[in-house]
């Protein structure tokens, strides 16, 4: 019975977003603004994305802390396509060859990353595709002061993907929270799913002026003593590798700023070949049964001790993505109310190491590794469970100095 009303639930949403969406009006930029008390946020529906969030820090100033554009067409004309803040799907991370196989049977999804001579489109897909989630217009399904519901109906064939899927990603907002679930349903097919919200960070709101990078910042994993391993392009090996402590992926023995890793050797090609920084898959391991809701047990904690801006992140998902845009290089430019005015020094332009990008989902790729068990997460049948993500974005200050 449950089944039977998600899936009718699925239809009806799908059948009346556009009616809904026509009904409720964006501001004059095109966002969706919501809100709760000490925080708002603004959403577009290209991509379900964030475009901002907005706290006070310690001195009692409001910081956009969410790195994005100042009207919601520039998403669509951006070239680069840096995944901003959007849902990425219908399968997120990177799928090994374009491929994997289902009950048997080989599939080819369509590639966007890693081209060669032999394999101009790409050798692997990234974030679902070259028209992934996070490139498509969702519809606005719902809308009040405080909480935005954004609707996607996937066809099949999709991007290579087998079947119909209907999603849908619901954010609200309340005391310095920020909220969201996304759940996605298999109509006519079996099929992968693995989504996650890709917004980029910087709990300065790019003002800082001692530095523009987000290095400073202090990051802390405290069930993260595993990782996924991967090779000189990011796809997973299959080995989970231990962060022995002390070492440049050690989140989880104490805080620490990330600036402390590059001063180790082992910093360099840890985010790939060539790359110098993260872009690693952490797993989530806590005791279990797990309230992943109860004060105190986030899975990851960032904190700036120039803002005094701390943000805890409680999430139901097992891993967990920090990218620590290795690749911005100066092009792109800060929001009308980020970052720092008439100063040289301090370009409105987001550099290399200017922000992080924090992502809660599963273990990446689980579809090519079977050994990892991990079957009932990622391949989605008509008449089974949806695949939910859950989390909880919890601000607070704490101006707390983590030595460097």
């Amino acid at each position: 019975m449950r089944l039977n009303t998600i899936a009718a639930a699925a239809c009806l949403l799908a059948g009346t977003a556009t009616a809904a969406t026509e009904k409720f009006k964006a501001d004059k930029d095109g966002k969706y603004w919501i809100y709760g008390e000490g925080i708002r946020a603004a959403f577009i529906p290209y991509g379900a994305s964030i475009t901002d969030l907005i706290v006070k820090d310690q001195y009692g100033i409001e910081r956009d802390v969410v790195m994005g554009f100042d009207n919601a067409t520039y998403y669509e004309e951006d070239k680069t396509h840096a995944h901003l803040g959007g849902i990425v799907g219908r399968y997120a991370n990177r799928i090994k060859n374009s491929t994997f196989e289902m009950d048997g049977v080989k599939y080819h999804v369509t590639p966007n990353e890693n081209p060669t001579k032999e394999h101009p489109d790409g050798l692997n897909q990234l974030h679902g595709g070259p028209d992934g989630w996070d490139w498509r217009t969702f519809k606005v399904a719902s809308y009040t002061n405080n909480s935005i519901t954004f609707s996607l109906v996937d066809p099949d064939g999709k991007e290579g993907f087998p079947g119909e899927v209907v999603s849908y990603v619901t954010y609200t907002l309340g005391k310095m929270t920020w909220d969201f679930k996304i759940v996605a349903i298999a109509t006519t097919k079996k099929t992968p799913i693995h989504l996650s919200n890709h917004g980029y960070w910087n709990l300065d709101g790019f003002a800082n002026n001692e530095t523009q990078s987000v290095l400073n910042h202090t990051f802390y994993l405290p069930y993260s003593g595993q990782r996924v391993d991967v090779d000189n392009i990011l796809i997973p090996t299959g080995d989970i590798l231990a962060n022995k402590k002390g070492s440049v992926n050690d989140f989880w023995s104490k805080p620490k700023q990330i600036a402390s890793g590059f001063k180790d050797k082992e910093i360099k090609d840890n985010c790939g070949k060539g790359c110098d920084g993260y872009d690693n898959c952490w797993l989530v391991n806590k005791p279990t049964p797990d309230d992943w809701r109860a004060e105190g047990n986030y899975v990851a904690r960032l904190q700036s001790a120039w803002s005094g801006i701390q943000l805890d992140i409680y999430s139901d998902q097992e891993a967990f993505q920090m990218y620590s845009c290795n690749f911005q290089d100066g092009s792109m430019t800060l929001k009308k109310n980020q970052g720092l005015f008439d100063n040289p020094d301090f370009p409105r332009t987001v550099p290399k190491y200017g922000c992080l990008v924090l992502e809660v989902e599963d273990w990446i790729d689980a579809i090519n590794h079977p050994e990892w068990h991990r079957e009932k997460k990622h391949f989605i049948e008509p008449g089974g469970d949806p695949y939910v993500v859950q989390a909880s974005y919890r601000f607070s200050v704490n101006s707390t100095r983590v030595p460097y």
